[in-house]
């Protein structure tokens, strides 16, 4: 099999001031390509885009609420003007809110939904154009095993990552006549900052070992899209060894 080279690809990485995000821009920097350090802290996406700067990676922060139409199209029109193209984009970014449906406010839900969902077919409506122009491109979008069953207190966020599946799926189908790839990741639990939230509202933390580094499930990511043109990884599933929620 002979692996695309991604040396010199431009890379948008939304949630990168952070977690998986940040792990997946650091990736993507070790095979040699430009970055596009998207997050709705910009700080955060300013400090991970200055270390890859620090190893002379091109690289770009952008402040983007990855939920605002006008917000996504401006941060993609601004990695195409200072990059000079886009290759690969990754929906890494995410949020929930661990309440169940009679408490959840309807402003909440609409933040998961928007975050998790409106935000990747937002970021792939922008981007689609670009990807086209060229006849080559790859979108990523991070699920999780919230895709493939279900817990209590999580209705929003199973909702979203149910849906970013199927969203995925159609997506692949549009892209394949103008060579635009479309992978969906499907992780299991990772040690991240996502379950911070548990520890303010008391709910019990994942055991240690039963979450996996980030940068395992990044590393996966990159693993995708180097495959040779003609195949495509349509959807991966990546668990700890250990994890309980699959199968």
């Amino acid at each position: 099999m002979t692996e695309l080279d991604l040396k010199g690809k431009v890379v948008l990485v939304t949630g990168a001031g952070s977690g998986l995000g940040e792990a997946t821009a650091q990736a993507f920097a070790q095979q040699g390509c430009s970055l596009v350090c998207v997050d709705i802290n910009q700080q955060a996406a300013q400090r991970v885009s200055e270390s890859l700067m620090a190893s002379d990676i091109p690289s770009l922060a952008l402040g983007c609420d990855v939920a605002d139409e006008g917000a996504v199209s401006d941060a993609v029109a601004q990695a195409v003007e200072r990059l000079g193209r886009l290759d690969v984009v990754v929906n890494c970014a995410a949020i929930d809110h661990t309440v169940s449906v009679e408490e959840m406010r309807v402003d909440q839900w609409d933040q998961v939904i928007g975050v998790n969902l409106r935000g990747p077919f937002l970021m792939a409506k922008a981007a689609l154009p670009v990807m086209r122009r060229q006849h080559a491109g790859h979108i990523i979008n991070v699920a999780s095993t919230a895709a493939t069953r279900a817990w209590a207190n999580a209705a929003a966020y199973h909702a979203s990552k149910w849906g970013l599946v199927g969203f995925g799926r159609g997506l692949g189908v549009e892209g394949r006549p103008h060579g635009i790839r479309v992978t969906t990741i499907i992780p299991g639990g990772m040690r991240t900052h996502f379950f911070d939230r548990f520890t303010e509202q008391g709910i019990p933390m994942p055991q240690e070992e039963n979450l996996q580094p980030p940068e395992n499930v990044a590393n996966v990511i990159v693993f995708a899209t180097r495959m040779p043109p003609e195949s495509v990884m349509q959807e991966i599933i990546v668990t700890p060894l250990t994890e309980t929620s699959w199968p």
